[in-house]
């Protein structure tokens, strides 16, 4: 018999999505200030793209995987949330452990290297790719727990509430080092050492952190095996065919349409992304405060740090609002036309900045890429669960993060020749080539099969 899920209340989706807040928080320490750590551990600008890399690959291998395991696994704590708990421990060790890399080494081989990074970069290396992987192993179950909880109605609301919780969380993770700073806490560091300011803030991360995903774990009860099968119209499990690890490769290749359009779309998108994360600090400190590329451990730097983990605050906060703006304008207009919009308007903003050399006027280019943020992280995934299966949700929202972790390895890969051959180490230009990124993720969104206006909740490929 085929049961319907009942629809849920905002506080029960709220409640659901709690954790996605701290999980967002540690990314946005992450985001806004490992390019800063690095460097403060002696890292060149055109090696940033290389020690960035580790980060998409392990979530290149964690989060399929996740996926796969979380779509045939139950236990007393259910189905999604023993991976929350044991991702956000893990994150936590990573988010304690990465700014403080060179305590962990004598000081006679700080001075040592190997395959061109000194000893203190690969421990940062090795904490940094441990702490994203954590956060994978978290993240991806929040996303299939919105396809598995809510019915495709309210997707589009299940996934805007996990935005504006993830804005609140990468606003307040961005701006601590700040605020940190204003109330006394150093923001200068000996060679080699990252800030005080900078620790701390790490620390209040993995708090934060492990507090909301226990919320989400207390108050959130997951369907049961029995009750998925009714709502897909199944008498009994008994008689299912056993799941392997070669079954990812099989979903892979088996994609629907839609996912394939929308995983071109999202690769521009985190292209774009990616290069803004690892650049922007070096950017703002050469083209806005005057700095030069090698100038990675004065006091001026490290102000130029808190000032993109500011910008990086504002974005996150303007995609708060715009998030409440979605569901409507995408029921006016359509899921399709909506991120059209906003990845325009993240085009923009990534180009404005190289226009915009007073840094006070900075938070203008911020609203665009808000726009787009809070668009990326809700409607390609409203978009997609139309034309997933229901038991295969955590596998194929696994695969689509190949979608997502691919670019930011090609990235990776190619953007250290280029910000050095190219543009001579100066990294306002790779905040230019976001825009183009972005600007042909915003034309390839008009390829998705669905009109610019009319009922696009109905539709699917």
């Amino acid at each position: 018999m085929n049961t319907t899920k009942p629809k849920l209340s905002i506080l029960q989706i709220i409640n659901m999505s709690m954790g996605f807040l701290g999980i967002q928080m540690g990314f946005a320490l992450q985001n806004a200030n490992a390019s800063r750590i690095f460097a403060n551990f002696g890292a060149d600008v055109h090696d940033l793209g290389y020690v960035w890399l580790v980060a998409p690959i392990v979530g290149l291998i964690v989060q399929p995987i996740i996926g796969h395991m979380g779509d045939h696994t139950w236990t007393k704590l259910g189905r999604r949330k023993p991976y929350f708990l044991v991702g956000a421990l893990l994150a936590c060790v990573g988010l304690i452990f990465l700014p403080n890399s060179p305590y962990l080494i004598d000081e006679g081989m700080k001075t040592t290297h190997f395959l061109g990074f000194s000893v203190t970069i690969w421990i940062g290396i090795f904490f940094l790719a441990f702490m994203d992987g954590s956060f994978n192993i978290s993240m991806e179950p929040f996303r299939a727990l919105v396809g598995d909880m809510l019915p495709k109605s309210q997707g589009s609301l299940g996934f805007s509430v996990q935005t504006i919780l993830i804005g609140i969380g990468a606003v307040i993770g961005s701006v601590i080092p700040s605020i940190l700073t204003y109330f006394g806490v150093s923001n200068q560091a000996p060679e080699g050492y990252v800030p005080n300011s900078v620790i701390y803030s790490f620390y209040i991360g993995a708090l934060v952190l492990i507090l909301t995903i226990l919320y989400t774990i207390v108050t959130t009860k997951e369907y049961t095996p029995q009750e998925f099968n009714q709502f897909a119209g199944k008498e009994d499990a008994t008689n299912e065919v056993k799941s392997s690890f070669k079954d990812i490769f099989v979903d892979f290749a088996n994609m629907p349409v839609r996912m394939k359009r929308l995983g071109i779309v999202q690769f521009f998108s985190w292209f774009a992304l990616f290069m803004m994360w690892v650049y922007t600090t070096s950017a703002v400190a050469t083209h806005h405060f005057g700095l030069s590329p090698d100038d990675t451990h004065s006091a001026m730097y490290n102000n130029a740090g808190n000032k993109v983990g500011e910008l990086f605050g504002q974005y996150n906060f303007w995609a708060i609002p715009f998030a409440f703006l979605l569901i409507p304008f995408a029921k006016f207009t359509s899921r399709k036309f909506t991120h059209f919009i906003a990845l325009l308007f993240g085009a923009l903003g990534y180009v404005s900045i190289y226009f915009i050399t007073d840094s006070d006027y900075l938070f203008i280019p911020m609203i665009g890429i808000g726009f787009a943020w809070a668009s990326i992280l809700a409607m390609p995934y409203a978009l997609l669960i139309d034309s997933i299966p229901v038991h295969k949700m955590g596998i194929y929202m696994g695969i689509f993060n190949f979608f997502i972790v691919i670019p930011q390895i090609i990235n990776g890969l190619i953007s250290p020749y280029i910000v050095k051959n190219l543009f001579n180490n100066y990294a306002i230009y790779m905040l230019v080539l976001s825009g183009v990124s972005m600007f042909i993720a915003a034309l390839l969104t008009l390829r998705i099969k669905e009109p610019l206006f009319g009922e696009a909740e109905k539709l699917s490929e």
